[in-house]
């Protein structure tokens, strides 16, 4: 007789199975609701890589959205937003210590923490950023510096340990480290000017220092054109699974970054501010491009 004590094993697994592969498809599409580019370059990744990063991105969406809004939206005080913001983080960082959640998401990214053997200091460097958004900051130098690490740098050295456990490469990696940080800054560069009307307007934030003049503009830019061309050059040295999709990623944003530059800065800042964005067209040429090289 099998009672509730005394499960049948391979019942037991089969319902553990199930509700895994489920959650992994929750945060599928968490991830895919909010980013076309996102989504394309994905699907470049070898599966078993394309889920852990999907689950990654899934949590990071998730703090986002405490931060950004919708939280507040939802009749949430300044206070209660951080509570909200500060238990995620601790949902977030414990997760792989338990073999079972009743959030999906969670659920999800325990199963990559744990595959994966993710640094947790990492994720409290990305939640320290995430923090600072909630208090209305005019970045120096500095600041700004730490903020790209903890929000951007530490989720590119995430993805490398995901990539490097599901592939081998001959590369070293601290070479590929410096490039994996540097994609990130690079991303979180270009979205600043791609998103520097709203963050100003609608969230009262200010990332970039000074007022957003071409000169500052076309400086922004090559720094961020840097970055991109440093990390891109580390792509090859990539696992074979992982090589497309983050090639097809830095394609996609060096397209953005060569849009912004044509753009007059007058454009991306102020009431009427337009949000510079790739055709759907031009996104997929660009994809099946990093698909032909990789």
């Amino acid at each position: 007789m099998i009672t509730r004590s005394d499960p049948d094993p391979s019942t037991d697994r089969s319902a553990r199975s199930a509700w895994s592969a489920l959650s992994d498809r929750v945060a599928a599409d968490v991830i895919g609701r909010y980013s076309t580019s996102f989504t394309l370059a994905s699907r470049l990744l070898s599966a078993p890589v394309r889920r852990d990063i999907v689950n990654l991105y899934a949590v990071v969406r998730t703090a986002d959205e405490i931060v950004d809004g919708a939280a507040a939206r939802a009749g949430e005080g300044p206070a209660q937003v951080r509570q909200l913001l500060d238990g995620y983080e601790d949902a977030v960082t414990t997760a792989g210590d338990h073999g079972f959640h009743t959030d999906p998401v969670l659920h999800a990214w325990a199963g990559t923490v744990r595959r994966c053997g993710l640094d947790m200091e990492q994720m409290h460097a990305f939640f320290a950023s995430m923090r600072a958004d909630l208090t209305p900051t005019v970045h120096d130098r500095d600041s700004l510096a730490a903020y790209i690490h903890g929000s951007a740098e530490v989720i590119g050295l995430l993805c490398l340990d995901i990539f490097l456990t599901h592939g081998t490469t001959g590369a070293d990696r601290d070479w590929l480290a410096e490039g994996a940080a540097a994609l990130g800054a690079a991303f979180q560069k270009i979205n600043f000017l791609r998103d520097v009307g709203e963050d100003v307007t609608l969230l009262h934030r200010a990332y970039l220092p000074g007022d957003l003049t071409e000169a500052t503009k076309d400086r922004l830019l090559d720094d961020a054109a840097a970055d991109l061309a440093r990390g891109s050059s580390r792509v090859a040295d990539l696992p074979a699974g992982s090589r497309a999709g983050v090639a097809a990623a830095a394609a996609l944003y060096g397209d953005l970054l060569d849009r912004l530059r044509a753009t007059p800065a007058a454009e991306l800042v102020g009431s009427g501010a337009r949000r510079v964005r790739v055709p759907a067209a031009r996104k997929l040429w660009l994809t099946a491009k990093a698909v032909t090289r990789g």
